[in-house]
């Protein structure tokens, strides 16, 4: 698990004074309004002292300390910024990401493993869990109350409730 995640990264300038437009990365504006600071690099470098952050449609428009004029702005397009996971406070049942990949996928019922979690697609209303099986198969769960039981990062596992096809072959419908 990394212990910072990325905040935005930079697109374009806005306006004269050194705001800049940039495309969130995590939850949105104010999410990101919330942090007193951001670093430049994925490692906790170049510490930055965040002044505003506010939302503009798609995008948020972030100041920076010692970002004073457009020019200074212009030459942080296509920087990312990153958070420190320890500034951030989720509420409860929440979790990042990254918290959650790697974790077992277990049936809670019978406790058998189904594989591990190795990666979220958020491509709807729901975000989608890719469940890659020993085998190197992967399948597609919906993270809905009906499947997702429960999500344990502490101890590395999800308890699922998963219908029949969904681990196993397609199943067609059409009975004898």
């Amino acid at each position: 698990m990394q212990n910072y995640l990325p905040a935005c990264k930079i697109v374009s300038t806005h306006g004269v004074r050194g705001e800049m437009k940039a495309l969130p990365l995590c939850d949105g504006a104010a999410f990101l309004a919330k942090f007193k600071r951001l670093f430049t690099t994925a490692q906790g470098g170049g510490e930055c002292k965040v002044l505003g952050v506010r939302a503009q449609g798609n995008t948020i428009l972030l100041r920076l300390e010692g970002v004073c004029d457009m020019d200074a702005a212009r030459a942080l397009v296509g920087r990312t910024y990153y958070f420190a996971k320890a500034d951030a406070r989720l509420p409860k049942g929440r979790f990042f990401i990254d918290d959650l990949l790697g974790c077992e996928v277990i049936d809670a019922d019978t406790a058998r493993v189904y594989g591990t979690l190795t990666a979220i697609d958020r491509p709807a209303a729901q975000d989608i869990y890719t469940v890659t099986d020993a085998e190197g198969n992967t399948h597609m769960l919906p993270a809905v109350p009906e499947f997702v039981k429960q999500l344990d990062p502490d101890n590395r596992r999800i308890l699922v409730t998963p219908i029949e096809g969904m681990f196993t072959d397609a199943v067609n419908g059409d009975k004898d």
